[in-house]
């Protein structure tokens, strides 16, 4: 399939369209310097959505890089849902199959992309284009965004346009799980500085990996002692850990700088000042019994956590769709940040449930299994007609 033909994919088929997706590339040009971006998917959604008679606009999130924004049904009318889903995908490089042919092999669809999560957005959208076939009294709006394995632009985009919904299905690979919490992120650097001397010297040095292995220490008795009371009940106990070291000159030279990469998991009701604050408080701890230690804390960046309730209006009416199905109603937390933090900060209730599997994103095999993405669709397309209200 060469992904570029509206003709190529009937209304409505779920399938069809994933293989659409997939066969086209729309790698983050943030992560993958010359990717080529969700530019050609978008205008290729957009027009597939057009020609199953829903009502589309391309949003700009970034030059170049529009999300696409479908719409069903009657705005004002009864209750809106919202279908959301990023259409980016990470870099190719060592994959043990081709990344954009979207072969099927044995019941399972591979390509980059294919559990993350572009069979999350061709549920939606067929989801979509049979509610609004049985008819809504209310509004479904199918949102397949840009950006989000990098900083989320397209969603952040889609919230500051001011859009609204009583609700929100997130459809991130999940395994036909509710997932209606995950953790948040922050990124802090701690920079240690030390003093510049020949290896010799050891009355001018001050070695300043040294000093950033005394903090480290540090931090990983804070996380054992400390971090692991901070609980969830659906996401277990927050985290910290170390994700680049860099520093010194030379064997023979005492280094001068030694600059560590934090990431600190988060759960609902922590924030980045928080974060922030018990870091900085681990390298004072640590300057008490090493005074010569220099270490500037900084906050680089964060995305916040998502928490919805389990027995929530949207979490219960998903799960009574599941059981019309005949599917298990199964709850539990996100391990991945997803764009549903964005659209709860919003104050729009979301929750993560789609098809695929979370462990194959970003790994040199990844796929779906067909069968789960026609099931996704059903409990999707029910949901959406028992939320919106259908016009019988």
């Amino acid at each position: 399939m060469d992904g570029g033909g509206v003709s190529a994919v009937a209304p409505g088929d779920a399938k069809g369209l994933l293989r659409a997706l997939v066969a086209t590339d729309s790698r983050n040009p943030e992560l993958v310097p010359g990717a080529p971006g969700e530019g050609a998917i978008a205008r290729q959604l957009a027009e597939i959505l057009r020609s199953w008679g829903m009502r589309v606009e391309l949003q700009d999130a970034a030059p170049g890089r529009p999300n696409v924004i479908a719409r069903a049904g009657k705005a004002g009318a009864g209750r809106s849902l919202m279908f959301n889903g990023h259409i980016d995908v990470v870099a190719v490089d060592g994959m043990a199959h081709s990344p954009f042919d979207a072969d099927v092999r044995d019941g399972r669809l591979y390509g980059r992309g294919a559990s993350d999560m572009k069979a999350g957005v061709a549920a939606m959208c067929a989801a979509a284009y049979r509610a609004a076939a049985e008819g809504l009294s209310g509004e479904l709006v199918v949102a397949a965004v840009v950006d989000e394995e990098f900083k989320s632009a397209g969603t952040k985009a889609l919230v500051e346009s001011g859009i609204k919904t009583d609700a929100a299905i997130v459809t991130e690979p999940t395994r036909l799980t509710i997932m209606p919490a995950h953790r948040g992120f922050t990124w802090v650097t701690i920079e240690c500085r030390g003093h510049a001397a020949h290896g010799s010297r050891y009355d001018l040095g001050v070695d300043a990996i040294l000093h950033a292995s005394h903090v480290m220490t540090a931090l990983a008795d804070f996380e054992r002692e400390e971090l692991t009371t901070h609980t969830h009940a659906l996401l277990g106990h927050a985290s910290m850990h170390a994700g680049t070291i860099t520093g010194g000159a030379g064997w023979s030279t005492y280094p001068e700088t030694c600059r560590l990469e934090i990431e600190r998991r988060t759960l609902p009701g922590e924030s980045a000042e928080q974060v922030v604050g018990e870091i900085q408080g681990v390298c004072d701890r640590v300057r008490q019994r090493q005074a010569t230690l220099q270490a500037t804390v900084q906050h680089v960046f964060s995305q916040l956590p998502s928490d919805v309730a389990v027995d929530a209006p949207i979490c219960k009416a998903l799960s009574e769709s599941l059981k019309r199905r005949g599917e298990p109603v199964r709850v539990a937390g996100m391990s991945a940040w997803t764009d549903a933090a964005l659209l709860n900060a919003a104050g729009i209730p979301a929750i993560c449930f789609g098809p695929g599997d979370m462990t194959l994103a970003h790994a040199n095999r990844e796929w779906v299994e067909l069968s789960e993405v026609d099931r996704a669709c059903d409990v999707l397309a029910d949901l959406a007609l028992a939320w919106c209200g259908s016009r019988d």
